[in-house]
């Protein structure tokens, strides 16, 4: 008779959408997606920039004035989706204990709040030739502004605890909170009496502007998401040497370059 040998047990390999909670290998996607999205982002935002603003024709009734539009609609587009991506990063992290899903909430948080005073001042800059007044406390541009305070009380929340964890669930709670914002500035248009003019593009009619306008605001909304990522990612990696730097995979990464 021969001696029965048993096989090792072989550990299962992660779940793809579960794998990147790994700081280790968060590190090393994002230190290859990163420089990509940096790329893009400069790509599209020259191309936007040069179609909007010397190809795209003279609007018929708003004039030249009509051209901040192209920095300020992929702006305020991005200020409510990066605060809705916070809310559920923040959520992830704080019920699963998922330290790189809190990470990623804490470093969309600037990026959110730089859109969101780029939003507020570029509607300023079209309001005043426009509307004849650089502010009006409408519906919009109200909700907006709580949208830029709570940006930055979620930053100033996080920064002054020092105990990750804590952090994280007390900055959680604030987001999700905060999230209820998010479809106030959406649909205050159509909710209230506003004077900030309704959508030029919806998912159920044809968009209301040239072809060339249209890529304009494609190329410009490309560059805006491909900026919010490639940050995210810089200051997700940032954080993690921060926090972790004493961590053994942090180590041997550094041994290996």
């Amino acid at each position: 008779m021969t001696a029965s040998t048993t096989a090792p047990a072989r550990t299962a390999p992660p779940r793809r959408w579960t794998m990147y909670a790994s700081p280790a290998r968060f590190e090393r996607l994002a230190a290859r997606l990163a420089p990509l999205c940096w790329a893009v982002a400069l790509l599209a935002g020259l191309a936007g920039l040069y179609v909007g603003f010397a190809v795209a024709p003279t609007d018929a009734t708003q004039g030249e004035a009509y051209r901040i539009l192209f920095i300020h609609v992929p702006a305020a587009w991005l200020s409510m989706v990066c605060y809705l991506a916070i809310a559920l990063w923040a959520v992830i992290g704080w019920v699963f204990k998922v330290r790189m899903a809190s990470r990623l909430a804490r470093a969309l948080a600037p990026s959110g709040a730089l859109y969101t005073a780029m939003a507020l001042w570029t509607g300023a800059l079209w309001g005043q030739p426009t509307w004849g007044t650089w502010w009006v406390w409408d519906a919009r541009l109200t909700s907006e502004l709580i949208l830029l305070l709570l940006y930055l009380g979620y930053i100033a929340l996080v920064e002054s605890i020092d105990d990750d964890r804590r952090a994280a669930q007390a900055s959680a709670l604030l987001a999700l909170v905060g999230a209820m914002n998010v479809p106030i500035i959406y649909f205050s248009v159509r909710w209230w009496n506003t004077l900030h003019q309704g959508a030029s593009i919806t998912m159920t009619a044809a968009p209301s502007m040239a072809r060339t306008m249209l890529i304009a605001l494609a190329l410009m909304t490309v560059a805006f998401w491909a900026h919010a990522i490639a940050a995210t990612l810089t200051r997700a990696r940032a954080l993690s040497f921060e926090q972790e730097d004493d961590a053994s995979w942090l180590a041997s990464d550094n041994r290996s370059e």
